[in-house]
């Protein structure tokens, strides 16, 4: 889970009671949420979907996996940045998670009784190559060849995605994403992934959130490795998208016929007022955290005005190795708010914007609902890039879901947000925007980064004293809105 941005334009059963499961998942009880006029609004809501949408959800490996030492897997970075004192909220680490690691086969199940169609997941890269010398660990292929072909004998289609966020801690001790080496290491892991999973994967996504493990992980220093480095910054940003492309070389000779993107995080930034420093701050912000990202994606190189902005942090890049960059079959957009942006002196940020909270009602991330910015975002990029295929491949929020007496978990702000933001893509797709899927982020309650466990965005809760998961409103709601669809 992550955030970035899109540039301002002007513009079965419901009613079963609660029952055990052998994993120890729980449905939630009665809810308001199950009367006839609500359904019958979420049959409509299905209905403005085609056949073959895929609807589904995701997670991240370090967010659900635990076991970080467990059958050769070596560390990732992110083992290193939680486990050092003051880095994450109550110092907490991914060490045990929603320990999917070991309870797989029944989330496999639980997203069978969800209804999902599709299942977005990701690969650990230090499962793989724990290790700096590139040796592969058969033992954690053998994990993600068990999980595919669970969700296949489902009739789970499995998204897979390369890398969100775990490079191993071996390749960093290297220099990391800011070694020009990482770009064919990167394509070596993707070609040995692929060959393993690539006949039964139709779906790879390289990289999640470019602009998120650059900037956060080492300008702003809140995210691992926690560099504070604008230089830095730019430079994994510019690997990234030399990786991402030698990837993708080595994916479609090894996977014939697959689709292969990428997952931008995308925000609606829109100025706080009509004041032309609010709307020149609005346009640099959108500029260094979207376009940066979605111009040579699509092959147009880096934006001039961008460019300019950044000035000598520049040096020694090569600015013109991005431009042959061939366009995404599939672009995924991971969409959570919009932001309201003013102009502000004397920051380190080139873009020289500050974010102005809005007072409506927000999440305990203190993010807006504000569905009409997915819409916007993904017109925007329909009209400027012309993407082949979209999928939204993360969408949702934070709030604290506390159980009822009787162990039911009811959230209907996010019920309410999911409903809004898939109402939003029904409206881009009826403007024409080629959106085929949808996946809320996120399928369990997880690790969620530097925030620990306190944020919880799943459509399942889990309780992670005893690892019991419990459907709760939202997923029920989600899916009714499946079982609608035809799913």
């Amino acid at each position: 889970m992550g955030r970035g941005g899109a540039r301002r334009i002007p513009a079965h059963d419901s009613n079963s009671k609660e029952r055990d499961h052998p994993a120890g998942v729980v449905s939630s009880g009665e809810s308001a949420l199950e009367d006839s006029a609500v359904s019958s609004e979420t049959d409509a809501l299905a209905r403005r979907f085609p056949p073959g949408f895929a609807w589904g959800a995701a997670t991240a490996a370090y967010q659900v996996e635990g076991s970080t030492g467990v059958d050769g897997r070596g560390p990732s970075i992110w083992d290193t940045f939680s486990h050092t004192p003051g880095r994450t909220r109550n110092g907490e680490t991914g060490d045990v998670a929603c320990d999917h690691y070991r309870r797989w086969r029944d989330d496999v199940d639980l997203m069978a009784e969800l209804g999902l169609g599709a299942y977005r997941f990701s690969v650990a890269w230090p499962r793989i190559q724990p290790e700096a010398n590139g040796r592969v660990n058969e033992a954690g292929l053998d994990f993600y060849d068990r999980l595919v072909d669970a969700l296949l004998e489902r009739g789970i289609d499995p998204y897979l995605t390369l890398y969100h966020w775990d490079l191993p801690q071996a390749l960093e001790a290297l220099g990391g994403w800011r070694n020009p080496g990482i770009v064919a290491r990167f394509a070596e892991y993707a070609s040995i992934v692929g060959r393993r999973l690539g006949d039964r994967v139709r779906h790879w996504i390289t990289l999640n959130e470019p602009q998120v493990f650059a900037v956060l992980g080492h300008a702003n220093g809140v995210h691992a490795p926690g560099m504070h480095d604008w230089r830095a910054a730019l430079t994994v940003a510019h690997h990234a998208h030399l990786a991402h492309a030698a990837a993708s070389d080595l994916l479609r000779r090894d996977v014939p016929g697959a689709r292969i993107g990428l997952a931008l995080n995308l925000v609606c930034y829109e100025p706080a007022s009509d004041a032309a420093e609010d709307l020149a701050a609005a346009d640099r912000l959108d500029g260094t955290s979207n376009r940066w990202f979605l111009d040579p994606v699509f092959g147009r190189g880096y934006p001039a005005d961008v460019v300019r902005l950044h000035g000598d942090l520049l040096d020694g890049i090569d600015l013109s190795a991005v431009g042959g960059i061939r366009p995404p079959d599939l672009l995924g957009v991971n969409y959570y708010t919009r932001e309201l942006v003013t102009t502000a002196e004397g920051t380190l940020d080139p873009a020289r914007a500050t974010i102005v909270r809005p007072p409506r009602p927000r999440s305990t991330m203190g993010w807006e609902s504000y569905p009409d910015g997915l819409r916007l975002t993904l017109e925007r990029l329909h009209r400027d890039y012309a993407p082949t295929s979209i999928a939204i491949t993360e969408n949702g929020s934070a709030y604290p879901d506390l159980p009822a007496v009787d162990g039911a978990v009811d959230d209907p702000e996010r019920t309410a947000y999911l409903a809004a933001h898939v109402s939003a893509v029904a409206d881009a797709r009826d403007a024409g925007v080629p959106v085929d899927g949808y996946f809320a982020w996120s399928l369990l309650d997880n690790y969620e980064w530097a925030e620990g466990y306190d944020q919880r965005f799943g459509i399942v809760r889990v309780d992670f004293e005893t690892q019991r998961r419990t459907i709760k409103g939202s997923g029920r709601w989600y899916r009714e809105l499946l079982a609608a669809a035809g799913r």
